[in-house]
């Protein structure tokens, strides 16, 4: 940055015009801000990590502490349900991340590729677009960054160890560790970073026992410099949730140690049955608009499923009397939880790879290329082209624009195949693309996660073999 301080300042400009649009025309304060909101407030003013239900604060365990932590802090220096502050602060965590992926940038390619991640980061609408929301995205993908920075900072540490240096090295697991921490606290699919690291970890341990013993005793082991790095690793990561497990032990009498799967609270039915049938046929966001977040508490229109919710012409009668029973009081009772289970095993028996092979896929692809205009007025249904047209060229332009930052990144992996530490990034992508699968929710900010190495790659294609400084692998 002190070689290149007017690019850098230019570029931040940029990147800071940009994440300011976003936050005057169109910010995001949403039903799962409110719902963060009412935990931060209730924590602040009752010293009750809750949310009000009928005037009264009941203890909940249904949402991690990281965000409503941070929307606490900020709510006492600036205001109660101050969400233009939180919005502010959540830019400048942005343009951090975006220094962040040059630094990743710099370490395993070189300057020129730390430039032009910058400024891809910085320009990104996408990235800008969720530091407009008081949603976790920018948090996570902030300490999602700093994890994988400090990792390489520690993969790079472990190649040239020497008694000088493991303190140094240590320190850098530490703080490794603890950004996973900071995510889990975030979000529960935050424990994927810790599955990717501590994944990697454990294939370079395994390598390392394999060497020694094929290299025989006289070779210098790193055996107990991996061990020592894995406990590490662990210990950071794992002991934020500490505190938390043992307050749900303690107020809600339940092991926890990350929010319920689906973000219920201990009282709350969970429709297992109706969930299991979205995964029969979803595949998209539009469904996910139009059906799975309306279930329970408003209508839904048996119209607006695809013809791949029906194996036949019995079982689109028998789905639309389900819909129609639950459309009376538009709540999911066990009796018609019951009958969507019983619709879910008809169609996986009738078609299990539909099921737990081309949906999950499917689902992946739609997260990965559709266009990210969620939070913005695009109609989700840009493909019919009957928007408002200013509105239908973003969903076209986004689209467009994040086909291209996928395209490049896919190519400047395969040109970076080589590049040292390269199989942590593939490892990760490869995890949470997976997880993401499994969610009866497609949503395109599952993904956000992955953008800093999306970034990176992109960067590693733009720049050229010529100007990249590449490493052995780890």
């Amino acid at each position: 940055m002190r070689k290149n301080a007017r690019f850098f300042f230019a570029a931040s400009l940029a990147g800071l015009a940009l994440r300011l649009l976003f936050l005057l025309r169109y910010p995001g304060v949403v039903d799962d801000s409110r719902l963060y909101a009412d935990i931060a407030t209730n924590w602040l003013q009752h010293g009750v990590y809750g949310i009000t239900d009928s005037g009264q604060v009941a203890p909940t365990f249904s949402r991690l502490p990281g965000y409503p932590a941070f929307l606490a802090a900020v709510f006492a220096i600036f205001g109660s349900s101050n969400f233009r502050a939180v919005l502010l602060i959540q830019v400048l965590f942005d343009l951090g991340t975006c220094f962040l992926i040059a630094d990743l940038s710099r370490r395993l390619l070189s300057g020129r590729a730390a430039k032009a991640a910058f400024v891809i980061a910085a320009l990104c609408p996408f990235l800008a677009n969720y530091a407009a929301a008081a949603l976790t995205e920018t948090l996570e993908i902030f300490f999602t960054t700093l994890a994988l920075d400090l990792a390489v900072c520690g993969l790079t540490g472990l190649r040239s160890e020497n008694h000088s240096s493991a303190g140094r090295s240590s320190a850098m697991w530490l703080a490794c560790g603890l950004s996973i921490g900071a995510c889990i606290l975030l979000r529960p699919d935050g424990g994927i970073l810790f599955a990717a690291i501590g994944g990697y970890w454990f294939l370079l341990f395994l390598r390392s026992i394999f060497s020694r013993h094929a290299e025989g005793p006289g070779s210098a082991p790193r055996v107990l410099p991996l061990l020592r790095v894995g406990v590490i690793l662990a210990l950071g990561a794992l002991s934020p949730l500490v505190p938390w497990t043992l307050r749900n032990l303690h107020t809600m009498h339940r092991f926890q140690p990350l929010a319920p799967r689906y973000a219920n609270d201990s009282d709350e039915l969970v429709m297992a049955g109706f969930n299991r049938w979205t995964k029969t046929w979803i595949a998209d966001y539009t469904s996910v608009q139009e059906i799975y977040w309306r279930v329970p508490g408003d209508t839904i229109d048996i119209t607006r499923l695809p013809r791949r919710a029906f194996d036949s012409a019995h079982q689109q009668q028998e789905t639309a009397q389900v819909f129609a029973d639950y459309n009376q009081d538009h709540d999911v009772t066990p009796e018609i939880d019951a009958r969507f289970a019983a619709l879910a095993a008809d169609r996986i028996k009738a078609a299990p790879l539909r099921y737990y092979v081309w949906l999950p896929l499917t689902r992946i692809a739609d997260m990965w290329l559709r266009p990210r205009t969620e939070l913005l007025p695009s109609d989700p249904r840009w493909w019919e082209f009957n928007d408002d047209p200013a509105w239908l060229t973003v969903s076209i332009v986004f689209g467009l624009l994040n086909l291209a930052y996928v395209a490049a990144a896919a190519a400047g992996l395969v040109r970076s195949r080589a590049t040292f530490g390269i199989g942590l990034f593939v490892l990760f992508l490869l995890l949470r693309s997976l997880f993401l699968g499994t969610l009866e929710n497609p949503e395109p900010r599952y993904t956000l996660e992955c953008y800093p190495v999306v970034i990176l790659m992109a960067a590693a294609f733009l720049i050229g073999k010529s100007h990249r400084d590449d490493s052995k692998p780890a």
